[in-house]
Order: structure tokens, then C-alpha cells, then sequence
């Protein structure tokens, strides 16, 4: 098996739902930015683009490349390491009893981590100082979202423009346990501030969450994790 290459994926919707893009990059030796691709997808929600993006990264890096994922959506790296099982067993139903939202994708996903060295990594989005892989592949994803044109290494496009830095935030104080975790495709551990829902509510989004779900605060009350 290859060595290890540290990967990140991204995806960006603008108006969730709106015009979507997804994006995702490999890194260097060094752990720089390498090899990176990015798409559109047309009028999409954020899970969707998050979903695509892994999807992509997945199928391009093959299946004898032993991975290091990064990721800043809590709902996409949740959705493949920690709830599929449950679906599953479910017959694909979620906790509330409803059909799974994106199951196609996530049955893709899904067939292309079997059998493979996939680890994905939480790290937190638009913070000063934050992962260089996480933020090229935001600001490419954001990009193909924009534009609705696909770009990458491959077709010699330039790199990403730099976000504003008005968009970014000084990275929080660590509580106990540190600012990110790891998981294998078995389990997973996000930041502190997430917690599982009383009881069933709906996100600024529109889409409702059930009771049991992981929400997180945000400016507007208390939601989807990664909205």
C-alpha cells in the first residue's frame, strides 16, 4: 500500500440552497497544497456539495491510497463514520424515523471506502492561522460555487483567491481533549460546542432536526452543525 497521503475536501454553497461547488486537495511531501481539483453543481445544499466533494476526493485518489482526511463539515465526516451503520440497519431511515437525506451519495461514498485506509480529521473553517489544506479547498469549492466552472492542477488553472480576512476568526481556546479529533471510518469526536438535540426543532436552514440529532449554536439559535 502507497504511503499516506493528507488530503482536505470542501463544499460551498451560496444560499444553501444555491449555486454549489465542491472542491478537494491533495498535499505535497511538505504538506503543501498540490494536486486540486474543484466543480460545480448547479443550484445544491452545503450537505450536498460537503458529500460530493469526499465523493470525488475518494474516486480520484484510488483505492490502494491510504488516507488522512480533512474535513470542517461535522455532518459529512458524521454521515460515513459514524451514522451509515445505523441507517443501515434502519433500512435507511434516520433517528426520526424519515428517509435519510443524500442516501444516494452516501451509498457511493460508502462503496469507495470499502476495504480502505481512510482516517478523517475535523478541523474548524475560516480560522486565522487554520489548516492550509482546509482553507485552499474552501476557497476553491467557494470559487466553483461562484463561477460554475471547474478548475484543478491538472487543467493548469491558478490557484483559489485568498478569502477576505474579514471572513476569518481567531481560533478558540482548547477545552480538554484539544481543538480537533480523528476518526476512523468507525467513530468520530467533534469540537465541544456540539450536543445532541432534546428535542426536534428546525435549523435557520428550513430543514428540521430530530431529537438526538447534534446541533450546534449558531448566530441564529441552534442548528445543523455545519450551517
Amino acid at each position: 500500500m502507497a504511503d499516506r497521503i493528507i488530503a482536505a475536501c470542501d463544499g460551498a454553497s451560496k444560499g444553501n440552497p444555491g449555486p454549489a461547488g465542491w472542491a478537494w486537495v491533495m498535499a505535497d511531501g511538505s504538506g503543501e497544497p498540490d494536486r486540486w481539483e474543484a466543480g460545480p453543481l448547479g443550484t445544491a445544499t452545503n450537505n450536498v456539495a460537503e458529500l460530493t466533494a469526499l465523493e470525488r476526493l475518494l474516486t480520484a485518489a484510488g483505492p490502494d491510497t491510504a488516507l488522512e482526511v480533512r474535513m470542517d463539515s461535522q455532518y459529512a465526516m458524521k454521515a460515513v463514520t459514524t451514522w451509515l451503520p445505523n441507517w443501515k440497519r434502519n433500512g435507511w431511515k434516520n433517528a426520526a424515523g424519515k428517509p435519510v437525506a443524500n442516501q444516494e451519495l452516501v451509498v457511493r461514498i460508502d462503496a469507495l471506502l470499502s476495504g480502505r485506509s481512510v482516517e478523517f480529521r475535523y478541523v474548524p473553517a475560516h480560522q486565522v492561522g487554520g489548516d492550509r489544506l482546509n482553507d485552499f479547498a474552501d476557497r476553491a469549492a467557494s470559487q466553483a460555487a461562484r463561477v460554475q466552472q471547474p478548475a484543478g492542477s491538472d487543467q493548469g488553472s491558478p490557484v483559489p483567491p485568498p478569502a477576505p480576512e474579514s471572513s476569518r476568526k481567531p481560533p478558540k481556546t482548547p477545552r480538554s481533549g484539544g481543538s480537533g479529533a480523528g476518526a476512523s471510518r468507525g467513530g468520530s469526536t467533534g469540537p465541544a460546542r456540539t450536543l445532541k438535540a432534546k428535542f426536534p426543532g428546525r435549523c435557520r436552514c428550513g430543514r428540521p432536526y430530530a431529537a438526538g440529532e447534534p446541533i450546534s449554536k449558531n448566530p441564529d439559535g441552534w442548528g445543523h452543525p455545519d450551517c
